[in-house]
């Protein structure tokens, strides 16, 4: 708890420099996909890539939607504190890399969170300046279908997948905002226009505004017309 206080510290406002924007949703809620879409159409915005004990799926890469590591690598970290929040779920340990975060956000871009509900919790409840979006799919049938088709589960882990998606999809009262994964381009439009927004806001704009507002030197009026 201790050091992520120390690294809100680092990123709280007028220090922030990027948006930290959670993404959460049940297992098989398409927050990956829709992810992806995001990065692919929106400038000066990263993703952080989090460290997990799981095995890799088939079509995953090391290091690009993973980093996949044993269980005792794993306990390594956690006693190194690389850590900004780490969880168990589904049996399997996740975590996010707080150096990874921390050098993008500082450098001035958003960065994209892709985690489990409990970690989104986490990490809301030590940093409030986060910007927190829950990925809802239609109905648990269409869930249940993706889950099924992504072919990747095994049938206890599938059953589990499920099971816990009773409690997850009930967290959404937890999040800023939410977008319903009915239709993949909709839904992709809506993230990208949350994260836009948040840019927008005056919080983030203090420095801009405050050099136009310079601009509005009271000693050049009796100058205008001359």
């Amino acid at each position: 708890m201790e050091n992520i206080f120390l690294l809100f510290s680092v990123f709280y406002f007028p220090f922030m420099k990027g948006n930290l924007i959670i993404i959460s949703s049940p297992s098989g809620g398409g927050k990956g996909t829709l992810i992806k879409e995001v990065l692919k159409t929106t400038s000066n915005i990263g993703y952080s890539v989090s460290y997990t004990t799981r095995a890799m799926r088939d079509g995953e890469e090391n290091e690009h939607d993973y980093f996949f590591v044993s269980r005792e690598k794993f306990e390594n970290l956690i006693e190194q504190n690389e850590f900004l929040e780490y969880a168990v779920v589904h049996d399997n340990f996740y975590g996010t890399s707080k150096t990874q975060v921390s050098k993008d956000i500082n450098n001035g871009r958003d960065v994209i969170l892709e985690i489990d509900v409990q970690g989104a919790e986490n990490i809301m409840h030590d940093f409030a300046e986060a910007v927190s979006i829950f990925i809802l799919p239609p109905t648990f049938e269409i869930l249940k279908a993706r889950l099924t088709a992504r072919a990747t589960e095994t049938h206890e882990n599938l059953a589990l997948r499920l099971k816990n998606s009773f409690g997850e999809v009930q967290k959404y009262q937890e999040f800023q905002y939410i977008v319903i994964n009915d239709d993949r381009l909709q839904a992709t439009n809506d993230l990208r226009t949350i994260i836009l927004a948040e840019r927008l806001k005056r919080v983030r704009q203090t420095g801009a505004i405050q050099d136009i507002l310079d601009s509005f030197d009271i000693s050049k009026f009796n100058t205008v017309g001359d």
